[in-house]
């Protein structure tokens, strides 16, 4: 995976910027992700928050210890720019208004495959939220997002690593959870990290739900075979 295929990024004037056509690309074809709102033609189109993460460890290297905060939703419209100080970056736009917040500690995966594996991996498992983890957690607490207008929003995530001399990484779900207060609540989703036969280090992914409402799963059903028919369209198109 190339991930300069997906954004474009100019290092003398410090400008980057996403088309509709290439971010939802990367939603669909990399992370496996069809929200709509990451379609081309979406009234409220959204940059995948996954590929803001991919553009920071393509540009900056994966350190050993990392945190993403992201603050504001991206579209085609905004030009960002890289502000780093001491072990802090921020993806800012021409009035600094911030967008992506990261915090980095420790030393860099040097080898460009080790990297580019690990971006691809999180990359995979990120985009798997929805239906697979977030249905079966919604089910155990019998509680569902708004079926007319979902809202789950890409709060924050982090990797912790122990070593960064690896070949490659890949990643595995270990558990989840979901603390939902009202119409409001929080899935945070572990996992580790991997390298051939050993752990080398762990991550989590946090994201926010709202217009919560009891389960109903008939409708949940329905949710699910809209968004798998949408995939499979899609897919079906592009052979």
């Amino acid at each position: 995976m190339q991930v300069t295929n997906y954004y474009n990024y100019t290092a003398e004037n410090n400008a980057l910027t996403f088309s509709r056509e290439a971010a939802s690309t990367f939603a669909k074809e990399v992370a496996g992700d069809f929200n709509p709102i990451h379609n081309p033609d979406a009234r409220r189109f959204c940059v995948p928050g996954d590929l803001l993460f991919a553009v920071v460890l393509d540009q900056y290297r994966t350190h050993a210890s990392m945190h993403f905060d992201f603050e504001q939703m991206v579209d085609d419209r905004v030009s960002l720019g890289f502000q780093v100080s001491d072990n802090t970056l921020r993806l800012t736009d021409t009035a600094d208004k911030s967008y992506l917040n990261v915090s980095f500690c420790g030393d860099t995966v040097e080898s460009v495959e080790a990297n580019q594996a690990l971006i691809a991996a999180y990359v995979r498992f990120s985009g798997q939220t929805f239906p697979f983890l977030l249905v079966d957690l919604m089910q155990q607490h019998q509680v569902m997002i708004n079926p007319a207008r979902p809202l789950v929003i890409y709060k924050s995530m982090s990797i912790e690593l122990q070593r960064t001399d690896c070949d490659g990484f890949d990643l595995e779900f270990t558990e989840s959870s979901l603390k939902a207060d009202g119409k409001k609540g929080e899935v945070t989703l572990n996992f580790n990290i991997v390298s051939g036969e050993s752990v080398v280090g762990s991550g989590q992914k946090n994201m926010l739900l709202g217009g919560l409402r009891a389960y109903d799963q008939q409708v949940v059903d329905e949710l699910v075979a809209d968004y798998n028919a949408i995939k499979s369209q899609y897919q079906c198109e592009r052979t």
